[in-house]
């Protein structure tokens, strides 16, 4: 009865009855739970490095962490297999305190080498961007480092800075007082504006690929790009597109 009335008010509310898909759906989440928990404790994580280019030079100007997990059974996993478990069950605190602190050293590592330094975006989900703790979080992983702060950039959804303005506007502002770059992903996919983005000490917004996806095609996406552009440059801001899958979609931006 418990998780028909979950599976209930995943659905709107509306009546629902168990069956035993339901059971069989609880297991495999407790059991993905349980083996991302040893995941994170045995390094079956692994960060894969996404390039943001220059558009107009393609010139490579930063990199967006990936999370993967190279799961002994079932190979290569994408977020989409297990960031929603990690979500409900808490554990992606840890999973975001892994992700910023290996993000720090493969930065490191590559300055070591010799290759130029470049940024790179961790994402930040929202139950870690409440956590009081993100900023010293965010110190301790650059000192360990031995890198400085505009070498990271912390990455957020525009529904997790709009979810709690008082909470978010001072864990933004701790982070931009000690030099970190703010990042606004999927933005356009949340319920902010382009005019609240004025309220928002961010350095770069990500203009999401259900619309770049279509750029070349419509004109109606094309519009909405452009016009994100342009205000987010008058407010001093990059914007950086994501998914960007043709030659056409580059020309085009």
């Amino acid at each position: 009865a418990d998780m028909a009335m979950y599976q209930a008010k995943t659905q709107g509310g509306r009546c629902s009855f168990f069956h035993a898909a339901l059971n069989d759906s609880l297991r495999e989440r407790l059991e993905t739970e349980r083996e991302l928990a040893h995941a994170i404790a045995h390094d079956e994580l692994v960060l894969y490095y996404q390039p943001i280019f220059d558009a107009r030079t393609l010139e490579l100007r930063s990199f967006e962490a990936l999370v993967r997990w190279q799961h002994p059974v079932r190979g290569l996993l994408p977020p989409g297999e297990f960031i929603a478990v990690a979500e409900e069950s808490g554990q992606i605190r840890e999973l975001g305190s892994w992700t910023l602190r290996t993000a720090c050293a493969q930065i490191a590592q590559w300055k070591h080498s010799g290759l130029a330094p470049h940024r790179v975006a961790v994402n930040v989900s929202a139950l870690q961007f409440r956590d009081q703790h993100l900023v010293t979080a965010v110190q301790t992983a650059l000192s360990a480092n031995g890198l400085q702060a505009h070498e990271i950039e912390i990455e957020l959804t525009e529904s997790t800075l709009m979810a709690d303005n008082d909470l978010a506007q001072g864990i933004v502002t701790s982070l931009r007082e000690i030099g970190v770059a703010l990042v606004v992903d999927d933005f356009g996919t949340g319920y902010s504006s382009l005019s609240s983005l004025h309220q928002w000490p961010v350095d770069v917004i990500k203009i999401d690929r259900s619309f770049v996806s279509q750029i070349d095609t419509s004109a109606h996406h094309r519009v909405l790009v452009e016009a994100t552009m342009l205000v987010a440059r008058s407010l001093g801001m990059q914007t950086v597109a994501e998914g960007v899958e043709t030659e056409a979609q580059a020309r085009v931006l």
